[in-house]
């Protein structure tokens, strides 16, 4: 059994159903989200988005909201002035460029301030089902301490590594599950090591 398989079934057995920790309702509002969650707790950005999406409920209302109201709402969030640009900004190019509907094109969203490809990624495999894995800090972290790609890797290379390796009707899954396995157990600082059944095959000093 290959190194991948060890660690999928584990994942299995540890974290079966994960779901994103991010709340939304639609297309604009997981984007949104997404962006907002840049160097910042999901639990956090669903306190600012709770705020933000009751007050203004449209992306018509969202793009001709107040910049300051909407740097007040963001302020807990890291980055906030530049975020609360970004809000208003993508609400004006969805509803002005593309009818009020997100577009898929990859190319497009990328030029969106504020999206990148990571978040592109989880918008792709989290709403439109599209086989995607976005690499955050905690996928880094735990795809490189398991060995699973190169200690020196690059967040593309990380990517490409992982989608080479993990069946493309699974991405979405592993992806969640890695997520969650380094938020709650492969922890930055004092990870839980002595209860990890891959503890044998981690690289963690």
């Amino acid at each position: 059994m290959n190194k991948y398989q060890v660690v999928e079934d584990y994942l299995d057995e540890l974290i079966p159903n994960p779901k994103c920790e991010l709340d939304y309702f639609n297309d604009y509002s997981l984007l949104i989200a997404v962006m907002l969650s840049a160097q910042t707790k999901d639990s956090r950005v669903n306190e600012v988005t709770k705020v933000l999406f009751s007050k203004y409920k449209s992306l018509e209302e969202l793009k001709n909201a107040d910049y300051n109201d909407i740097k007040e709402i963001v302020m807990p969030l890291g980055n906030y002035t530049k975020k609360a640009f970004n809000i208003i900004e993508i609400a004006r190019r969805i509803s002005d460029e593309f009818n009020g509907v997100v577009p898929t094109d990859r190319e497009i969203l990328e030029t969106f301030p504020g999206i990148g490809r990571k978040t592109v990624n989880v918008f792709f495999v989290e709403y439109l089902n599209i086989p995607a894995m976005p690499v955050d800090t905690h996928v880094e972290r735990v795809s490189k301490r398991l060995g699973l790609v190169k200690g020196n890797a690059s967040v593309l290379e990380i990517e490409k590594e992982l989608m080479k390796n993990i069946k493309r009707e699974n991405l979405g899954k592993r992806h969640l599950q890695l997520v969650l396995f380094g938020r709650y157990y492969c922890t930055a600082k004092r990870p839980q090591c002595d209860n990890c059944e891959l503890s044998n095959m981690c690289k963690y000093k």
